[in-house]
């Protein structure tokens, strides 16, 4: 039996109320020991908003418990049961490399799973050895603490504990690690959709009553519109999301119906990356062959997930099936119309624009042709439109561009913020840095090799992409080579 540690060393404070759904939800199991573990890296401000003690953390008995050697008390490890629409196809999946050890209580009531991710196999593994190689679950912590900071809902990175174990992938054999995620949940449509499948309408039910309780208390249970409220949560969420991603050039690659949290947070950093060169169709994934997860997709496929998340509350939302497809129909247009309304607002906000009008969609539209045509960089543009620096791209001497920069000009002359206030808008909404792909490979290179200060120095710059400091301008330049070029891989 696993050794157990006394809480008041760390600051665990664990409860596991995802124990009180069905059986059929979970498998318990504790995580499967390694050799050697060693901690590569700690996020102490996130440690210390958990209620956690990170000095006690960085100790023999809380690197054990970061590698899965030990449980924390308190904590009853146990591996999720979940469908996935995987690139369009319905497959019953499960925790198959991951573990939640429980939910942290923090000092202010929040609750928080505590997941291991890459601690061995489980029951839902399938083929998989359960672990997962250092690379990768670097690049998770650098994506999601970036994600973070530019005000991004997202799961969290806790630590990176090296196993002291070489695992193989195609890539050769790779040093192996453990990632400890924070999330306000892994509920994903998966979840319904595995509870729809395998289970019965009184199992979607217990799982839609879950929800609720855990991420919208203020619906009442005894709300006879609960589950259509739920529905309308979650899609409002998501297309918040959605459009805080198309606004910084994020790209998920892997939107997969296991991928999308109800509680609004991105999750699962596989193969995603950030545009350098605007063009809407840009595709990072390397197994995304037909585009469909490409930039200018990620809308209507968080439209097409929330169409599966829907499909499985259909029994709830209505007695007669026709009112219930009627009412969910209904939502999805609601979902899309949010989504661009967000978008839009998001939009104007890096444009200075400080309230809306009816030319404005053509003014971001134009915009951005510009950017596809002249192959401009989609960051550094509107950092350069934020500060009036119009003479390093090649777009800002053409024609096309000068006759449009005379209409956003005439725009703004037309609200009453004086160039200052337009200006703290854009600043606040146009990010200086984001975790470029070279920079996050040059960081995971020197990684490897045991040189972790490239790494903290890159986190340290993407901890305030506001700020537009001196210090960042070396990590604002786009890459040597094309940005079409670089490639991302799941399965890590």
């Amino acid at each position: 039996m696993t050794k157990k540690i006394d809480k008041t060393d760390i600051g665990w404070n664990l409860e596991n109320s995802y124990t009180s759904l069905p059986d059929k939800f979970y498998t318990t199991m504790e995580p499967n020991p390694v050799p050697s573990p060693k901690l590569d890296i700690l996020n102490h401000s996130l440690a210390s908003a958990l209620g956690l003690n990170a000095e006690a953390l960085e100790s023999e008995d809380g690197v054990a418990v970061l590698a899965g050697n030990r449980i924390p008390e308190g904590g009853k490890p146990l591996a999720e049961a979940y469908a996935g629409h995987q690139f369009g196809y319905l497959t019953m999946l499960g925790d198959g490399r991951a573990l939640l050890l429980g939910e942290q209580i923090t000092p202010d009531g929040q609750r928080f799973d505590i997941q291991l991710k890459g601690s061995g196999r489980t029951v839902y593994s399938r083929g998989g050895d359960g672990r997962a190689a250092l690379g990768p679950m670097l690049r998770e912590y650098i994506i999601s603490e970036a994600m973070h900071a530019l005000g991004i809902p997202t799961t969290r990175s806790l630590a990176v504990a090296a196993t002291g174990e070489t695992i193989r992938r195609e890539a050769g054999f790779l040093p192996g690690a453990v990632l400890t995620r924070i999330a306000a949940s892994h509920l994903r449509v998966g979840t319904f959709q595995y509870a729809a499948g395998a289970g019965s309408i009184e199992d979607v039910q217990a799982l839609a009553d879950y929800t609720l309780q855990r991420h919208f208390p203020e619906i009442g249970l005894d709300d006879p519109d609960r589950y259509l409220k739920l529905f309308q949560e979650a899609a409002s969420r998501q297309a918040s999301l959605i459009a805080k991603w198309q606004l910084v050039g994020f790209i998920h690659g892997v939107m997969n119906t296991d991928n999308m949290a109800i509680s609004g947070e991105t999750i699962d950093y596989g193969p995603c990356a950030f545009m350098d060169v605007y063009h809407p169709k840009t595709v990072f994934s390397s197994i995304d062959a037909q585009g469909r997860y490409a930039y200018n997709n990620q809308p209507l496929i968080g439209g097409w997930n929330l169409a599966r998340f829907v499909e499985t509350l259909l029994p709830l939302l209505h007695d007669d099936q026709e009112e219930a497809v009627a009412i969910a129909q209904a939502q999805l247009k609601i979902y899309s119309d949010q989504f661009h309304e967000n978008w839009h607002a998001g939009m104007r906000s890096k444009l200075g624009l400080f309230n809306k009008e009816a030319e404005d969609e053509t003014l971001i539209d134009d915009l951005l042709e510009l950017m596809q045509e002249h192959e401009a960089d989609y960051t550094n543009t509107f950092a350069a439109l934020t500060f009036g620096k119009l003479d390093g791209a090649e777009m800002f001497g053409t024609s096309g561009f000068i006759g449009w920069h005379d209409r956003w000009q005439e725009r703004l002359s037309r609200q009453h913020q004086s160039k200052e206030e337009v200006q703290e808008l854009m600043r606040n909404n146009n990010p200086a840095v984001i975790p470029r792909n070279h920079r996050v490979e040059a960081a995971l290179e020197a990684a490897a090799n045991g040189d972790f200060s490239v790494l903290e120095r890159l986190l340290a710059v993407l901890a305030d992409p506001f700020a537009h400091s001196p210090e960042q301008a070396e990590y604002a330049a786009p890459p040597d080579s094309e940005s079409g070029s670089y490639r991302t891989f799941c399965g890590t």
